[in-house]
Parts: C-alpha cells; sequence; structure tokens
C-alpha cells in the first residue's frame, strides 16, 4: 500500500450508527470494513483535532472527521515539477504533463500538491486554480490560509491574466488574431464537454505565434475557465491540440487511458499575471517548459 499523503474531510451525515466506524462503512460502501479497521488501527482517520480516532470512538452527527485516501500500488509518473515561486503567502509550480492537480480516481501520492506538501513540509498548501492533468504549465498554490481568500478572488472576479500555448494543425483559412466564443454544455461520456445552443458561454482571444508547415503555435487568452474551454474551442475551429485523446475524436477506452508519455497533450499553462491583492505589486509567472514540435 503505498504511503498516503492526500487528507480528507468529511463531516458525518446524519444517521443511527453507534460508532464512527460503522458511520464511515455504511458512507464508503465500496470501501471493505476490513480496509477501514486496518485505517483506525494505522491511525489514519482522525479527528477535528488531528489526532487519531479509537476504533469504537462514538459516533456524532456533524463530526469533522479526517480521513486519508489509498491507492493500492499507485503507478509513478516520472516527470518532476518545478517550484518557481515560493513565499509566506504563494507557490507557483511548473506541473509536467500526466500528474494530476489534486488527488482523483487512482491519483493519491502521485499529483502535485501531495508531491508539493511533502516537499515544502506545508500542509496548508492549497491550489489556487487547476489545469487538467494532461496539460503543463503553471499552477498557483496558497500557503497561507489567513491570505487565501484574497488570492482566490482574483480568479473569480477575472482579475488574473492567463496565457496558454498550444500547437495545433494549420488554420490558413481562419483569420487571426481572434475571438473564440462558445456556448459549452455537458456532453456524453460525463468527462467531455460539447458544443451547445445559446449565448456563448467561454470566451478565448487566440493569435498565432509560429508557423511550421502543417502545424501552428498559437497563443490563448481565456478569459473564462469553463472545464475543457480551450481543447473545445481550438477542435471546434478544426484545429484539435495535438494528442489530444479528447477531443475532436474521443480514443477508445483502452487507448486514453494508457499515457503515451512520448506523445503529449501540446498545451502549456505559459504565463500568469496579476496585480497583488496584498500589495499592489504587478506579480508575472512564466513556465520554463516548452512545447515541442
Amino acid at each position: 500500500m503505498s504511503a498516503p499523503n492526500a487528507r480528507s474531510t468529511l463531516h458525518l451525515p446524519q444517521g443511527d450508527w453507534a460508532t464512527v466506524f460503522d458511520c464511515l462503512c455504511a458512507h464508503f460502501a465500496a470501501i471493505d470494513h476490513e480496509t477501514w479497521r486496518d485505517r483506525f488501527a494505522r491511525g489514519r482517520v482522525l479527528g477535528a483535532d488531528g489526532q487519531p480516532l479509537a476504533f469504537d470512538h462514538p459516533y456524532q452527527v456533524g463530526l469533522k472527521v479526517y480521513y486519508f485516501r489509498e491507492v493500492p500500488d499507485e503507478k509513478p509518473i516520472p516527470f518532476e515539477e518545478q517550484i518557481l515561486h515560493l513565499d509566506e503567502h504563494l507557490l507557483v509550480a511548473d506541473k509536467p504533463h500526466f500528474l494530476p492537480v489534486m488527488p482523483a480516481g487512482e491519483y493519491v501520492n502521485e499529483t502535485l500538491l501531495a508531491r508539493l506538501s511533502k516537499r515544502v513540509g506545508n500542509s496548508n498548501l492549497v491550489p489556487i486554480h487547476r489545469i487538467d492533468r494532461l496539460t503543463a504549465g503553471l499552477v498557483l498554490f496558497s500557503t497561507n490560509p489567513e491570505s487565501r481568500g484574497r488570492y482566490q478572488a482574483l480568479f473569480r472576479e477575472r482579475k488574473i491574466d492567463k496565457r496558454y500555448e498550444a500547437i495545433c494543425p494549420a488554420l490558413p483559412g481562419v483569420e487571426f488574431p481572434r475571438c473564440e466564443r462558445l456556448h459549452m454544455v455537458d456532453g456524453e461520456p460525463f468527462f467531455l464537454m460539447k458544443r451547445g445552443d445559446g449565448e456563448p458561454n467561454s470566451e478565448t482571444r487566440i493569435k498565432v505565434l509560429e508557423k511550421h508547415g502543417e502545424l501552428w503555435r498559437y497563443a490563448l487568452y481565456p478569459v473564462t475557465g469553463r472545464k475543457h474551454q480551450l481543447r473545445l474551442q481550438m477542435a471546434s475551429l478544426g484545429a484539435g491540440i495535438c494528442n489530444d485523446p479528447f477531443y475532436p475524436e474521443l480514443l477508445e477506452r483502452g487507448r486514453r487511458d494508457q499515457d503515451d508519455y512520448a506523445n503529449p497533450l501540446k498545451l502549456l499553462a505559459r504565463g500568469l499575471e496579476f496585480r497583488d491583492p496584498l500589495t499592489g505589486e504587478l506579480r508575472c509567472f512564466e513556465s520554463r517548459l516548452q512545447l515541442d514540435w
């Protein structure tokens, strides 16, 4: 069993269980009782004070419980993140392709959050925004709960400029620079987005940076931040991002579930720029990663 680093929180729901153990077994029915017994025995279920709970700790509705997700034989991701900036309020990291930002599914330790929390020794680390697992580049983290809300507001209020790069097929028949606006809705399967009818709810400014035969390098400036926005918009223009397993065509499950490390998605979160809400200073960060043709 891999060593767990990702702490999750549960406020115990309404019920008539005798113990916290009974509640957890019922709430997470996919996890067998012996697994929960083992987690209690190893001190991997904590109370609000961060202390391990006893196996027979009485159930109480609303009780805050911390537990640690664990994935057997978690596959290591053979790429390293870089820390570009660290201070008392912010950490800026360069995330490699294939590494998730947050724990999900089969990924717990092999996530940017878990790696950085361990590396800098800060359990208060929280990503202020996220990028897809297959996308590389800049991710901004809060290191201090007291100032976190001020930085989160930058994204909520669209006071941060984000710049991406993508390598996609050439579009000689399309005029650039341009502003691409789509109405995006949930697609099928559930993890996809698709173009729908109605007023646009996503917007990205696009320009061409470099031409290389049948492939061009594009700069993408998202105004909104919807799921898969850049990937769907480029595909809708007829230039799906190179090596995208989702758009414009969804690869069959066996192929998309097998990461091809030699052919990453050609999408990079290149730059972040904003006015620091605490100091008023203009902050500019640039990824050191490169997209190869």
